[in-house]
Parts: structure tokens; sequence; C-alpha cells
């Protein structure tokens, strides 16, 4: 699943018309990387949540054939935040695990290993850590043994890539907004979340300024720069 229903405010003005998702970094839109990158790893099915300026996602990635995947979508008239949004979702999820992405990052994490690792017993989220932008100095979470920790004293970056068990969600109802977080936090206190460190590239783009950087370190790649 990708998630895709965000306004975007600190974004303004590039979404005031176009939804973040569909921002373009290196030549292509954000969520088109993403799609490509879940398409090379073996994913045959992705959910899509909308809900600002959604119909423009649509029309862009249509059915997703282009990209060797089935798409569904699954529109909010309201954005649910991202536990609400991904339990909207489960009906077209499924109950077998499911990988989570957020829509507004780009990343070179190879989502083969994810796909792979799955979840342990009794686990409900897999969660890939880096290390802390300077937007997050502070972190989120420690990893200690493969548990993700919600107090630990050195923190690492949640990405925003997740594998996450449908039990995780049964209790939101998917009509009203619901924040990821506390049910992270709950789970991990539990010992029932797991990560894993990537130590590749990974970009949040929560700015004008940090998409004008990520445009700008493609575009050098593409001129065979470092």
């Amino acid at each position: 699943m990708i998630l895709a229903a965000g306004r975007g405010e600190r974004m303004r003005p590039l979404t005031d018309y176009t939804p973040k998702p569909l921002l373009v970094v290196g030549g292509k839109p954000l969520i088109v990387w993403l799609m490509q990158s879940l398409g090379a790893a073996g994913f045959t099915r992705v959910v899509i949540n909308h809900a600002y300026l959604g119909a423009q996602i649509e029309a862009y990635l249509g059915n997703g054939a282009a990209f060797g995947v089935e798409i569904a979508y699954s529109h909010e008239i309201t954005a649910l935040e991202t536990a609400g949004g991904i339990a909207h979702a489960l009906p077209l999820l499924g109950d077998e695990p499911f990988l989570v992405v957020n829509g507004d990052i780009w990343t070179d994490y190879d989502f083969t290993h994810i796909c792979n690792c799955g979840l342990a017993a009794g686990q409900l989220a897999h969660l890939v850590l880096v290390d802390n932008p300077e937007h997050n100095p502070q972190g989120d979470f420690g990893l200690d043994n493969g548990l993700v920790q919600s107090d630990a004293s050195s923190r690492l970056t949640f990405s925003g890539i997740g594998c996450y068990h449908p039990a995780m969600f049964a209790d939101i109802p998917g009509t009203m907004p619901a924040k990821l977080a506390p049910l992270l936090r709950s789970a991990m206190q539990r010992g029932q979340v797991s990560g894993e460190y990537h130590a590749g590239r990974w970009y949040d783009i929560g700015t004008p300024v940090r998409l004008q950087e990520l445009d700008a370190m493609l575009l050098d790649d593409m001129r065979g720069g470092v």
C-alpha cells in the first residue's frame, strides 16, 4: 500500500493544484519512483489511498499496467491519517501481512528484503529505520536485537516503510482519522514490533527545499555525478 492521501500543507504552493506524490524529482513523480521500485521487487498488486486531488493520481497511474502491477484505489472523502487510511483499505489488502510505504519519500531501499522477511509469530509490525535527518535530529524509535523500542535513549528515524499484520488495525473503524504512532508504541511495549536499519539513501520530501535538493541530486546522478 502506498499512502497518498495527505494534503501536503508544508509543500504549498506546489501542492495547491498537484497532489504531493505527483511532484516531480529527477524527471519523474515521486510515486512513479515507488511504483517502479515495487514492480522491480516483484509486487504484483498495489493499493493506493487518496483524498485531496486524488483523481489526478488515478488519471496518471491508471490501472498499473505500465508498471507491471495491478492498482486498487482506496478513496477517502477526508484524509483519515495513516492508521485510519490503512484500516479503511483493509478490505483491499487481504488477511496476510502487507507492506505500507509513504508516498512522499524517495529511497534506494530494496523492497524485496521486507517482502521476504515476513513477520515472526506474534509480531504485528516490521519497520525500516534510517539515520536521523537534519529535520528530525532526535529520531523516533530505538532498535535493539531486532526489536523496535519506543523508549530507547539512542534513536533512529522511522522511514515510512513498514510491514504490518491486519490484526494491528482490527480495532480501528476506518471511518475516522487515526494515527499510526500510538498503535506502534503500544505494540512495541508488548515486544511485537521488529525492525531493520537501512544505511542507504532515503529522503522525506516534507518541504519545497527538500524537493529541490533531491531533484538536484538525482539529476546529478543522471549526468554521471557522485
